[in-house]
């Protein structure tokens, strides 16, 4: 099993910086969910960020070192978690950081794969290990991060049972779409599915799977893929779906969908924040990192 954690957390949060659709947020929320990266957003009953859930439930999978990716901007970061560049001791968890620089003339961040692929050249022992990668604005279950970790398939993803997922039928139906072969090898991903064919993308069990971007790679095999991730065409952004499925085409059946049935807390808009800690409230009445 492998120890390491990569943490996307350099985003430009555009969609969580929108003016709030609900009412019940108090201004101590609306001001961070404008300023903040989304995982530093205080959605626990103590105020804590999001992220503490999510390295209490890496920890409790078995990893050691957590590479959190961040922006330019993203000091912020290491007054929670650390104050040197790597190597910060946070609840027996080793943390260090990358940062996702924005290339000369554009205004935003390249995109996730763009993220991963600077930090592994910041971090290039990566590139002869395995490593798990995840968002910073969604809480995995310990029990899913910990099956990437055991996974013998070379790069893995966990794909979800796209019925379990507790969001509005709208939201759910733009998820991308994972087509899986009948042993869970990843075939393709399909973005914005019609309604019409998903039916056809059904796995083994019945079940339509989707990917929440928690996924296990085998660095040295990746890192040519992320160098030459190509830009998507419409949304002007190099995405770790491309670089996954670009690998594939030359190594097939080499990416297991690893099933798993259960919500995924996801903060994305403001009016995700009081779904989130109502959610935290009831599962995590105490953050306990033992």
């Amino acid at each position: 099993m492998h120890d390491n954690l990569v943490i996307l957390a350099g985003g430009a949060s555009s969609r969580m910086k929108k003016p709030a659709e609900v009412s019940n947020l108090s201004e101590e929320e609306i001001a961070q969910a404008n300023e903040r990266s989304k995982g530093l957003i205080g959605v626990g009953p103590n105020g804590r960020p999001l992220m503490d859930y999510l390295l209490v439930n890496a920890k409790k999978a078995g990893y050691k070192n957590i590479y959190i990716i961040i922006g330019e901007q993203g000091d912020l970061f290491k007054s929670f978690y650390g104050s040197k560049d790597k190597d910060n001791d946070f609840h027996g968890l080793n943390v260090s950081f990358a940062v996702q620089y924005i290339p000369e003339g554009r205004v935003k961040p390249f995109g996730t794969a763009d993220a991963l692929f600077q930090a592994v050249e910041q971090y290039p022992e990566l590139n002869t290990q395995f490593y798990s990668v995840c968002n910073s604005d969604n809480l995995y279950s310990s029990e899913a991060l910990y099956a990437l970790r055991e996974s013998n398939s070379p790069n893995a993803f966990i794909s979800y049972d796209r019925d379990a997922m507790e969001f509005p039928s709208e939201r759910i139906s733009r998820f991308a779409v994972a087509e899986l072969n009948k042993d869970n090898f990843l075939l393709d991903i399909v973005e914005k599915p019609d309604a019409a064919v998903v039916e056809s993308f059904k796995d083994a069990e019945g079940k339509i799977r989707v990917s929440m971007n928690a996924f296990k790679f085998k660095g040295e095999a990746l890192y040519p893929y992320l160098k030459n991730c190509p830009v998507h065409p419409e949304r002007d952004e190099k995405e770790l779906p491309t670089v996954l499925l670009n690998l594939l085409q030359d190594f097939p059946n080499t990416a297991l969908g690893i099933p798993f049935s259960e919500h995924v807390p996801d903060l994305t808009a403001k009016e995700d924040i009081v779904e989130v800690k109502a959610y935290l409230k009831k599962h995590f009445p105490v953050l306990d990192w033992n």
